[in-house]
């Protein structure tokens, strides 16, 4: 009888040691424990498996992200657009989803209509463009949409927010000319270097070719491959070539971040796509008169948000920096006696928009400080009688250290320096 045996072996007893010690750190970082602690969100098995619900600090993390991806793609010409989640199935046929990608998905029917609810956000998108003629003036056309959208991933992959059967992408959709092609690309990847620098990630990057399961024709995907390939070589990027595992639309160049335990992880993506222009129609009037067809760009800058939480969550092991924590300070009073102050120093930090929590509970102080530590929360401001008689508070810091007493006033220009270097 054969018995099938895994094992790892390692060169040295320090190699071993040190994958023992990530694997230990790996655990204690683990989004879905860090989540549950943190009250970050929940995976209920009731609701369904693979579906998140978020709670109230969660919640606010992922709308301070959302927020700032508004004003990022705003700041860079995107128009923000609203798509639908479920369309008819003669367009999801139309774009060749329903042929390589129906597994995935998920269908309803209305009215004696087959419906399919939205994998991905590219088919309103066009919808937008062809709503009216367009002319290479108008182009580039950049459509930004924080899409909601739902796959039917298989029970086994199911990772709390890393794998999920719904979730909300950062997805735009660049319609350009065959000569802007170039320049939209580099400035997509420009972006994404901006934004990993902002979070706090190094990156790798991967061009991936065509798959044996794909659409279109051999010129057209040899026109998309050399685009993203210039455009990394103009870049002066470094990248890997990953042979047959682009979209089935079109090749894409992946970007891996990795995290503080060096794993990486799938992040954003740029897609160079002629083919859904052409099965959509798509054209603008060139310069001749002439209708010609336009050049679609698919592009993520985060990815899924549900994903770069999780991995966000694991990178700072929850201690997140002060300018994205859900709360940045937390209001300790010494004594009931000290209420009044602590109401009066909580509404002039929430007025001038610092995230803030109140612990007025009757406990012992160090209890209360124990669990503003377990709670990661980058500031715990203490008030006693000595803060109440000189209209103080006297901060400290997430990794232990007293910043003496300081004016209320203070307080908020070192939060609001601090939130403005992304510290």
């Amino acid at each position: 009888m054969l018995q099938r045996i895994y094992g790892t072996g390692f060169a040295t007893p320090e190699e071993m040691a040190e994958y023992i010690a990530l694997v230990e750190e790996a655990k204690k970082r683990d989004h879905r424990k860090l989540g549950r602690e943190l009250d970050l969100f929940q995976v209920n098995e009731e609701a369904g498996p693979g579906l998140i619900i978020f709670h109230p600090k969660g919640a606010l993390l992922r709308t301070i992200i959302e927020d700032w991806e508004k004003k990022e793609h705003l700041k860079r010409g995107y128009d923000i657009v609203m798509g639908l989640q479920i369309l008819k199935g003669e367009l999801w046929k139309k774009s060749g989803h329903f042929d390589h990608y129906k597994d995935n998905m998920y269908f309803t029917e209305v009215d004696e209509q087959i419906y399919g609810i939205k994998p991905m956000n590219c088919l309103a998108h066009m919808l937008i463009y062809k709503s009216k003629i367009r002319s290479y003036r108008d182009l580039p056309l950049r459509y930004f949409e924080l899409g909601t959208v739902h796959r039917h991933e298989k029970t086994g992959v199911l990772h709390g927010l890393m794998r999920a059967r719904q979730f909300t992408q950062d997805d735009a959709h660049i319609l350009c000319t065959p000569d802007q092609l170039n320049e939209e690309i580099r400035a997509i990847a420009d972006f994404v270097a901006y934004a990993m620098d902002i979070f706090g990630f190094e990156y790798e990057v991967e061009l991936s070719t065509r798959p044996e399961n794909s659409i279109g024709t051999e010129e057209d995907w040899n026109l998309a491959t050399t685009a993203l390939e210039q455009a990394l070589k103009d870049n002066k990027m470094i990248y890997d070539v990953n042979e047959g595992d682009g979209a089935f639309y079109g090749p894409k160049i992946d970007f891996k971040l990795k995290d503080a335990l060096g794993r990486k992880w799938q992040c954003a993506t740029i897609q160079c796509d002629f083919t859904l222009p052409e099965r959509f129609d798509l054209s603008y009037v060139g310069p001749d008169g002439e209708k010609h067809r336009p050049v679609m760009l698919h592009r993520v800058i985060l990815g899924a948000i549900e994903r770069f939480m999780g991995v966000l969550i694991e990178h700072y092991a929850g201690a997140f920096p002060l300018w994205m924590s859900p709360v940045q300070a937390a209001i300790l009073t010494v004594t009931d006696n000290h209420i009044p102050y602590g109401e009066k120093v909580y509404k002039e930090l929430v007025d001038a928009g610092v995230r803030v929590e109140r612990d007025f509970r009757n406990e012992k102080l160090g209890y209360k400080i124990r669990e503003g530590q377990m709670q990661k929360t980058p500031y715990l401001l203490v008030i006693g009688e000595r803060e109440v008689e000189s209209g103080t508070v006297s901060p400290r810091q997430r990794g232990g250290k007293n910043l003496g007493a300081v004016d209320v006033k203070e307080f908020i220009d070192i939060v609001k320096e601090k939130c403005s270097n992304y510290e």
